[in-house]
């Protein structure tokens, strides 16, 4: 089975404007997440639009030896579609590139418990029960149902947000599992860049704390024995879907 990575990013990003070109610690954001996906073993595929916006996106993805996809800014499934199929995968791991800090082995834990199934209609994620700090978000399903989510979907929102057919159950017969934080309960936390203050957060884990090089559990600590840290950012309200 070939399981790869697709990680949506675009810079028209609307609360913090081509975040993930902005730096820290001498990258840019998108370049500490590619690291950091790279570090699974797994193909990661940037899936990007065809806004010229965009190019510096393809240009760091590709210096940097992933391969894009450019589609609709907006029919994000069919750009995951097109994706999938450029790439042969027959299992796919969606991310979001606003995950900088996002843990290797907690992506790797998920597929291992996805290929131990393989079932065509297995849907795993840690975050339809939210227990990870925001930013370690992942899912994992077979191509074949995403592709025809593709083919079936018509709501403008399952469109815009990719896996809301597979994970709103819209045929009737997809198999939802959580994988929560053994660590405990860090929902509270925001590791993720969708503002200004989230960037002050990740600027300073990564630059002041060596974040890029720390896992989960070493990053939860630190926010939890730094409650200045959590300050920067607690107050930010996470964007619905549809916003």
């Amino acid at each position: 089975m070939k399981i790869g990575i697709i990680t949506q990013a675009r810079a028209t990003s609307t609360r913090l404007p081509a975040k993930v070109l902005l730096t820290a610690g001498g990258k840019t954001f998108l370049q500490h997440h590619l690291d950091r996906l790279a570090a699974t073993g797994l193909p990661v595929i940037v899936a990007t639009t065809t806004n010229t916006d965009d190019e510096p996106i393809v240009e760091q993805s590709g210096a940097a030896g992933f391969p894009v996809w450019r589609g609709s800014e907006l029919d994000v499934l069919s750009r995951f579609a097109g994706a999938i199929r450029e790439h042969g995968l027959d299992g796919v791991v969606r991310v979001t590139s606003d995950c900088p800090l996002i843990d290797p082995a907690v992506v790797t834990e998920g597929v291992d418990r996805f290929r131990a199934d393989a079932a065509e209609n297995l849907y795993v994620s840690n975050c339809l029960e939210r227990t990870y700090p925001r930013g370690m978000d992942y899912e994992i399903f077979s191509a074949d149902r995403l592709l025809r989510a593709d083919a079936e979907a018509t709501l403008p929102a399952d469109r815009e947000h990719v896996t809301s057919y597979l994970h709103q159950n819209r045929t009737g017969d997809m198999r939802l599992l959580n994988l929560p934080w053994d660590g405990g309960d860090a929902s509270q936390y925001r590791l993720t860049l969708d503002t200004q203050d989230d960037r002050r957060l990740l600027t300073t884990l990564i630059e002041d704390f060596g974040a890029a090089q720390l896992n989960c559990a070493d990053l939860v600590a630190i926010m939890g024995k730094h409650p200045e840290l959590h300050a920067l950012n607690e107050h930010v309200e996470q964007k619905k879907l549809g916003q």
